[in-house]
């Protein structure tokens, strides 16, 4: 199993920048892929971006160029830079990892904050 712990949410004003951080650890040579998941309130969880070992990332349409995923291997941390941020931004970020042993399993963090807010 891979631990997540998630830092760097809070209160944004919208058109703002914040930076999330995740740190792994555990079983981090299974991963295969590393990202960011929210959820809005009254919505289901859904994709903001992810990165795979082989160099392909994945965002999010509702995101797309205005945040980018980026890792740090010899940190075992993934990032999440969010520019122009917008009140529809909020919500609970949870910070992902696939890894693949047998089959492939999703491992979670607690989740943080981020709230986008005049």
């Amino acid at each position: 199993q891979v631990q997540l712990v998630e830092s760097g949410g809070g209160l944004v004003q919208p058109g703002g920048s914040l930076t999330l951080s995740c740190v792994a650890s555990g079983s981090i040579l299974n991963i295969f892929a590393m990202g960011w998941y929210r959820q809005s309130p009254g919505k289901q969880r859904e994709l903001v971006a992810i990165d795979k070992n082989d160099g392909r990332t994945n965002y999010g349409d509702s995101v797309l160029g205005r945040f980018t995923i980026s890792r740090d291997n010899a940190k075992n941390t993934v990032y999440l830079q969010m520019n122009s941020l917008k009140p529809e931004d909020t919500g609970v970020y949870y910070c992902n990892a696939v890894t693949i042993v047998v089959m492939a399993e999703d491992n979670w963090g607690q989740g943080i904050q981020v709230t986008v807010s005049s």
